[in-house]
């Protein structure tokens, strides 16, 4: 017999708030952490009096094709955890452990189809941005999600819509005010086709999909254009570019520099390099763009060292 209630209907809840910051974290530094940090930080208050739940996360890719010497899914995996420990930030590992190459017009499909009444956004640098043409598929992104864009200077990662990166070389946001003719010039490194999606607000990012979730029942089509064509936010804020690939070779090179070294002499190398670290001093370059937890790790598994490569 079916069970009978004179409470009223629950409530349907709000469709959440869903932004992805991709990308092969190899390492993870803290220009990542700032980025998806100034993203939740500036969708809260308005998730909160809208009651939709956010989640910003961070999406680590597949093992990249382009990389002969891409370190483990799993190390890449616990610094991201690491990383992340203490923080609002989110890990997706949707893309991690998939064979290369993982396409990204695909994740953002797969995300549209788990997710057909959210706000999906994916966050990634105007040097991605500007190359979406050359991705497979790259124009579609907007079919299924939104899209954040920041103001990074250019990096020498090349990507061709490879889930490789979106943010492997990102980022320290300054308090700088961009001028409108440094708006304007920025809207033009936007494919052509893509410029007129632009908007002025990221709350335009977050319209609910309702009139998508009706078209996809009905069809099982799940392009957000059914609803709107996906929207574009430009963040103005200058950013300046750090990359892992940099990180990288900071590592390797204070490892080359540190065998050279008799014993003793390395322990007491080894020592201060942590303690820079953990001190956040500016002796060591890494101290500014390494969690000290992710920089043990790194020390404690031989990542980014001659031994790795021997």
């Amino acid at each position: 017999m079916p069970k009978t209630s004179n409470s009223p209907q629950e409530k349907t809840p709000e469709p959440a708030i869903r932004a992805y910051l991709g990308g092969s974290f190899d390492p993870v530094h803290n220009g990542h952490l700032e980025v998806a940090m100034s993203v939740y930080q500036h969708l809260l208050p308005i998730a909160t009096q809208l009651q939709r739940t956010l989640h910003v996360s961070l999406l680590p890719n597949a093992r990249s094709p382009f990389k002969t010497q891409s370190t483990d899914p799993s190390h890449r995996l616990n610094m991201l955890k690491l990383a992340t420990e203490n923080t609002p930030i989110q890990i997706n590992e949707l893309e991690l452990w998939q064979a290369p190459p993982v396409y990204t017009i695909n994740s953002v499909r797969t995300l549209r189809q788990q997710y057909p009444n959210d706000s999906l956004i994916f966050i990634m640098g105007m040097d991605s941005a500007h190359s979406l043409d050359k991705w497979k598929d790259g124009l579609r992104l907007t079919d299924h999600v939104n899209l954040w864009v920041f103001n990074r200077q250019s990096s020498t990662d090349v990507s061709d819509g490879v889930s490789e990166k979106f943010s492997d070389s990102i980022i320290s946001s300054k308090n700088n005010t961009a001028t409108v003719q440094d708006i304007a010039f920025l809207k033009t490194q936007l494919p052509s086709s893509l410029q007129p999606h632009i908007i002025d607000s990221p709350i335009e990012l977050l319209t609910p999909t309702i009139q998508h979730s009706t078209n996809s029942l009905n069809s099982n089509n799940t392009d957000l254009k059914n609803a709107i064509q996906g929207r574009i936010y430009i963040d103005s804020r200058p950013i300046t570019a750090v990359s892992s690939t940099q990180i990288r070779e900071q590592l390797l090179k204070l490892d080359n520099q540190t065998n050279k070294m008799p014993v003793a002499q390395r322990q007491i190398a080894s020592i201060a390099s942590i303690n820079d670290i953990i001190s956040n001093t500016e002796s060591n370059p890494l101290a500014k763009w390494l969690n000290p937890a992710v920089y043990h790790y790194i020390i404690a598994h031989q990542l980014y060292s001659a031994v790795q490569f021997r």
